[in-house]
């Protein structure tokens, strides 16, 4: 990794989580929610939520590699999981400017944090690491493949804080059905 690029992912690892709350507080004004794409697209954060729980009762964060559960499948469950949140709000708010605005966010800002995660991983880890990178893909699950034993711990979740995101997504899904409302009465519908 260049000088360049490491001050960029440096960058937006700092950035991510402001820009995420930009980005949701226009989400917010540029919703256009309706009930089957509401329930189409919570369907779809909803499955994205549940690979965050899963992969984060696996993680001890700097501590050790983790291998095992959805961590066989890919290196990178948490942010697949949040990849799908989002989609999954960009379909249920019904806005191609913001699903374009949130594609933009992983590329921009996520693909290089994932890289200096990487980067960090491998000089922490080594040779296991390595090997590890060989076998299992960076973002998309490998099909075909089994998630590998072993433990999923409640400890684990709770001190990665991943009910966080549980409470965001209860929170967004919350004001996309009073916006829905709102806008149904706006529009005359009962």
């Amino acid at each position: 990794m260049g000088l360049r690029e490491a001050r960029y992912g440096a960058w937006a690892s700092r950035a991510r989580v402001p820009l995420g709350l930009g980005l949701s507080l226009a989400y917010l004004v540029l919703a256009r929610p309706t009930p089957r794409w509401l329930i189409v697209g919570s369907t779809i954060a909803l499955l994205g939520l549940a690979l965050r729980a899963w992969a984060a009762g696996f993680v001890e964060k700097d501590a050790s590699l983790a291998i095992s559960g959805p961590y066989a499948l890919t290196r990178n469950p948490l942010y697949l999981g949040s990849a799908l949140i989002g989609a999954g709000f960009a379909v249920a708010g019904r806005s191609l400017i913001m699903a374009i605005a949130f594609a933009a966010l992983l590329i921009f800002i996520y693909v290089p944090v994932i890289r200096r995660e990487e980067e960090f991983l491998r000089a922490k880890f080594g040779q296991a690491y390595r090997e590890y990178a060989i076998d299992v893909p960076v973002f998309f699950p490998r099909f075909g493949a089994s998630a590998s034993p072993g433990q999923f711990r409640w400890s684990r979740y709770k001190r990665n804080r991943e009910y966080e995101a549980a409470l965001g997504f209860v929170a967004g899904l919350a004001l996309l059905v009073l916006k829905m409302i709102v806008l149904r009465r706006l529009a005359g519908f009962p």
